[in-house]
């Protein structure tokens, strides 16, 4: 991988030297699904993997359920050819199944995560997936058959490392018997903190934590408008995201005047103060930045090395 200047962390126990921002791809997987983000290029998306990786990123997340199948594709059209040395980490997740007018359906049935496994191995073009999630803790009562069911993909060799996304400290100490969970995948940003109280857990249990949407799943890019969010497409589920309506809009744009004052100083990004923001916690080990356009990441790149003083942080006004 090139290395340009991005520092590495160990991700929990994993023995994974991890960059401390990763490629997000959520919306690469674009609109047309329960979830999406809109049209998206295929060519824009590779394009913007290509110049993440160049700039120091090393891996990539992604999930079966991001387009049904079109993220991961895309993900290894992006890593097909690399040289071994430049091949990032691949990241994806299991556990949300196309159901009907392409919503989302839940499973942590064996056979289903199972199936799933194999559906990605085949799109990412790889022998062996090196973080596989378990993307919700739905339906609960089968938490222990889908974990185990992704217990038995690691003993085969099929993926290398395990973990979780969106579960809390009762839903991991539940499956910690059968398997010790690797990673932990909440949403952290200045606008969505509930998972801090449960950080520490991890911390404490070696569980390595990769924050999503520390840009508020773009709000607190700076780029953000009224007037941008109410021409978001049709099937940008977004629009229908609190966050994005009122009265939680106003009070969320204003969080980003604050931060462009903070990247003033600084000269980058209000993006990438807000990702900064986020790694400052201990216990997160890296943030998992979305980008649909080359340009997107040169944007965010300096959170890596943003380090964010007293001053700053009394100016974004939200604490620690």
């Amino acid at each position: 991988m090139k290395d340009a200047g991005i520092k590495a962390v160990s991700l929990g126990d994993t023995g994974m030297e991890i960059s401390r921002i990763g490629f997000g791809a959520w919306a690469i997987g674009g609109g047309g699904w329960e979830f999406g983000w809109g049209p998206q290029a295929d060519d824009d998306s590779i394009a913007a993997i290509h110049r993440a990786l160049e700039g120091g990123v090393n891996w990539i997340d992604t999930a079966a359920a991001y387009g049904f199948g079109r993220s991961e594709e895309v993900v290894g059209r992006a890593v097909a050819g690399l040289p071994e040395h430049e091949r990032p980490y691949v990241f994806t997740k299991a556990s949300l199944l196309e159901g009907r007018y392409r919503t989302v359906v839940h499973s942590l049935k064996r056979d289903s995560i199972l199936r799933e496994a194999e559906g990605s191995l085949k799109r990412l073009g790889v022998d062996a997936i090196d973080l596989y999630q378990l993307h919700w803790p739905i339906p609960e009562h089968d938490l222990e058959e889908g974990w185990s069911a992704v217990l038995e993909l690691k003993d085969a060799g099929v993926v290398r490392h395990i973990g979780v996304s969106n579960f809390d400290i009762p839903q991991l100490q539940q499956i910690q018997d059968i398997a010790p969970v690797e990673t932990l995948q909440p949403p952290y940003s200045l606008i969505d903190r509930e998972i801090e109280a449960e950080l520490p857990y991890a911390d404490e249990h070696g569980i390595g934590v990769i924050a999503y949407s520390p840009m508020a799943s773009g709000l607190l890019t700076g780029a953000m408008t009224r007037e941008r969010i109410a021409q978001l497409p049709s099937d940008d589920w977004r629009r229908n995201d609190e966050r994005f309506r009122e009265p939680r809009l106003s009070e969320n744009l204003q969080l980003v005047e604050r931060l462009k004052t903070v990247a003033a100083r600084h000269d980058v990004t209000p993006g990438a103060v807000a990702v900064a923001w986020t790694l400052r916690n201990p216990a997160v080990d890296g943030a998992i930045v979305g980008a649909r356009r080359p340009e997107q990441v040169d944007g965010v790149l300096a959170a890596a090395g943003l380090e964010l003083d007293a001053d700053d942080l009394t100016t974004i006004g939200a604490g620690r």
